[in-house]
């Protein structure tokens, strides 16, 4: 888990986001909160959002140095969709907060839902298919879709930016037959015998 924080404050007071990662499933959870709330009220939401969704965890990481950057990946990609989720939707990134998650989790191609629930996610943007429009109303599907559809054109862009950076830093290593090179191992695990 790690924060987002000094956002624009959003007309709910909203100016953090508590970004909860799962390294199993490579979900995440997007909570929007204040900056000021207090350790009690953070429970309550981790009860309430996490817990009885999810059950307690076996082991929590607050993303530090130490850990495999998964989370820091993560709040990158979260930082580059609000970025434009502002410019297009102005200060209520918390409202589409939740539109920003579920693209999120569906751009792993449903891994994590699948492996959550054991079936594939039904997809907002296709209600309109299945004949649901007489029950939720056209005007929120069309809403619904279009934001879906930007924010997933947004989280490409994100992708592509990160990607061209990697690449910029990637060097291509070139060997030819008689060059000698270091190796790095691993170190052994369990218990290793030599001779006899």
């Amino acid at each position: 888990m790690d924060f987002v924080s000094r956002l624009p404050r959003t007309p709910s007071g909203y100016d953090s986001i508590w970004v909860i990662f799962d390294r199993l499933t490579k979900s995440a959870h997007f909570l929007s909160m204040k900056k000021t709330d207090s350790v009690e009220k953070l429970a309550q939401q981790y009860l309430k959002e996490i817990v009885c969704r999810h059950g307690v965890p076996a082991l929590i990481i607050s993303d530090r140095d130490k850990t495999d950057g998964q989370s820091k990946r993560t709040i990158q990609m979260l930082e580059d969709m609000l970025r434009a989720c502002v410019i297009d939707f102005g200060n209520s990134w918390d409202r589409h907060l939740p539109l920003v998650e579920f693209s999120y989790n569906a751009s792993i191609k449903a891994a994590p839902f699948e492996a959550l629930y054991g079936r594939k996610f039904r997809s907002p943007v296709c209600w309109s298919e299945v004949g649901d429009i007489q029950l939720t109303g056209p005007e929120l599907i069309r809403e619904t879709t279009e934001k879906i559809v930007q924010i997933k054109n947004w989280l490409l862009t994100s992708r592509s930016r990160q990607k061209s950076y990697a690449d910029v830093r990637h060097k291509p290593m070139e060997f030819e037959v008689g060059d000698k090179v270091m190796l790095k191992v691993s170190p052994w695990k369990g218990v290793v015998h030599f001779g006899k």
